[in-house]
């Protein structure tokens, strides 16, 4: 009871109020669901609303609601930062799974290219400023405001398990989620609509939209059409359009990071992870890219990522052409492909028998985090199921004839294949300890339990930690660790750091294609004649931003699995 009291917060003026709240915590959380819900539903409305000419809301409305929205969460942010700098007991925890240090510097990464892509849409839209509503102008002004603010209070407040003003800060935490993810939606729908500008040209179906301007003009309802005829003007228009993927993964970077921060509110943590302690929970201090490996998943990864660039721009070069070069650019795309999946799943399928293999316990420590990943993990990836499903079905009844309907078929079998073997191994490495870590047998009257994890042991509430022996150990420190660590060159552990390099760096290629402009499912005749180009548009375009994100989220993982090994 002595050590439970010590681990609790210093009283100070704000502190007080804390207590009372968490008697019923899942009603503040209803609370700051409900606001994010409603507020997500307006800006979705309006959003896909103001994507088609027949509906009466302008872009001007959707870049006007998106711009308070941007505002307000930046001062909350600001409000908050303020209020934990004079009051430090107001955070006593401090969570070290949440906010890795590779996650907040892909945050930055991501963050630093939507800033130049504010700037260049900034330039697109003053290039006709007298024909032009000022809110589009403002718009990626604020979002830039918005983006640094939000960039320095993830990478210094990620970690926090807040006690103060926990419903206040909740419902805070929720508007800005919801505020990130109004603008991933809004980007998706602009970049779709400009590739539909693109490939609806063959099909005679071409929708305006008023997100997406047209290569020809950027319309305004209310200012009339303004030409974007200059070479300055199509440099900003055509640089902004390649930047949205950035932009699209910082939202989603942020989100994922506001939503872990959003469950360690009011959040009681043990007396091991309690302060202001940096660093992962899991990560080694010192963490070298190669170090251990046999270097053949590096080698043969990098290759594919080089391999797979030269084919992605073959593609974009061939696609536009004739009809005999966009069948070319077809084949070498499918078969790029199918090679890189086929090899992706064999490399699966043997990091899941290595874990067959190795007998280590399982991490069953409470890790918001790490459940958040395997979520997305699990739900990104019925973006990609959905059309590969529906590639699956247009092929076999269609029928089609030729090389190309074969290489359409395997490549959606081993898409679907791909995406549950590889999630299969992402989540077990995730709840598996270091490699070769194996724990000792405990008595059986021992309530406790222990874990492989190194990182993850901690006192539990319903379980006091065992007073340390006041003469030396023969055991030494692993004994007070109950765990015996293999040797650092263990060929098992060598194995899954290459094979964990091996499937990041093919998901960096598989992500690089589609989010930079590759579409396939448009130039490839099958599902667009089987299902008609409105279907099916309406089916890639709703989908393909899941799979998208899947592939730099499991890059992500990944990296956290190669840490971890």
């Amino acid at each position: 009871m002595s050590e439970e009291l010590a681990t609790r917060p210093k009283e100070s003026p704000r502190a007080p109020r804390a207590g009372p709240r968490e008697v019923w915590k899942k009603g503040g959380r209803l609370l700051s669901v409900l606001l994010a819900v409603n507020v997500l539903l307006l800006a979705c409305t309006l959003i896909s609303g103001g994507a088609f000419n027949k509906v009466a809301v302008y872009d001007t409305d959707v870049f006007a609601l998106l711009t308070t929205m941007m505002l307000l969460a930046a001062l909350w942010i600001l409000f908050y930062l303020l209020r934990t700098a004079r009051f430090p007991d107001a955070v006593p925890y401090r969570d070290a799974h949440a906010g890795p240090i590779w996650l907040r510097g892909g945050l930055v990464l991501f963050g630093i290219c939507t800033l130049v892509m504010d700037v260049f849409k900034t330039g697109y839209y003053s290039s006709f400023f007298e024909c032009q509503s000022a809110i589009k102008i403002l718009h990626p002004l604020a979002q830039a405001v918005f983006v640094i603010v939000q960039t320095y209070f993830l990478w210094v407040s990620a970690k926090d398990c807040i006690h103060v003003h926990l419903d206040l800060t909740r419902c805070g935490l929720m508007f800005t989620l919801t505020t990130n993810l109004a603008i991933w939606m809004a980007a998706v729908v602009d970049e779709s609509v400009h590739q539909a500008h693109f490939h609806s040209s063959s099909h005679g179906n071409a929708s305006h939209s008023r997100l997406a301007p047209d290569p020809e003009h950027a319309g305004s309802q209310v200012g009339g059409d303004c030409p974007c005829d200059t070479a300055i003007c199509q440099i900003f228009q055509k640089g902004y359009f390649y930047l949205y993927p950035f932009n699209i993964e910082y939202s989603l970077f942020a989100s994922t990071m506001l939503y872990v921060m959003w469950k360690n509110v009011g959040r009681l943590l043990a007396s091991s992870t309690h302060g202001h302690g940096q660093g992962h929970g899991h990560a080694p201090s010192r963490v070298s890219l190669f170090q251990e490996t046999f270097f053949a998943g590096p080698v043969l990864g990098l290759m594919l990522l080089v391999v797979g660039l030269a084919v992605f721009i073959i593609y974009e070069v061939q696609v536009s052409g004739e009809g005999d070069h966009t069948q070319q650019a077809l084949l070498t795309y499918y078969s790029f492909n199918i090679v890189c999946l086929g090899l992706m799943t064999l490399v699966s399928l043997s990091g899941s028998v290595i874990y067959r293999f190795d007998r280590r316990a399982m991490d069953h420590h409470k890790n918001p985090t790490r459940t958040l990943d395997v979520a997305l993990l699990m739900g990104a990836a019925l973006g990609q199921y959905a059309i590969s499903y529906y590639s699956i079905v247009a092929v076999v009844i269609g029928m089609p004839r030729g090389l190309l309907g074969g290489l359409n078929l395997a490549h959606a079998l081993l898409t679907i294949a791909q995406h549950t073997f590889q999630n299969v191994f992402i989540i077990e490495s995730l709840h598996r300890g270091p490699p070769g870590a194996k724990p000792h047998e405990t008595p059986p009257k021992e309530p406790c339990l222990t874990f492989a994890n190194l990182d993850a042991l901690h006192p539990l509430p319903t379980c006091p930690p065992t007073p340390r022996p006041v003469g030396p150990s023969p055991a030494g420190p692993q004994e007070a660790k109950a765990i015996t660590l293999a040797p650092r060159g263990h060929w098992r552990r060598r194995c899954l750091k290459d094979i964990s390099l091996f499937l990041l760096l093919c998901n960096v290629i598989l992500w690089i294609m589609p989010a930079f402009g590759a579409r396939p499912h448009f130039s490839n005749k099958v599902e667009v004649g089987f299902y008609g180009y409105s279907l099916w548009a309406a089916i890639v375009n709703i989908c393909l931003p899941f799979g998208i994100f899947y592939r730099m989220h499991a890059v992500s993982s990944l990296l956290e699995v190669y840490v971890l090994s």
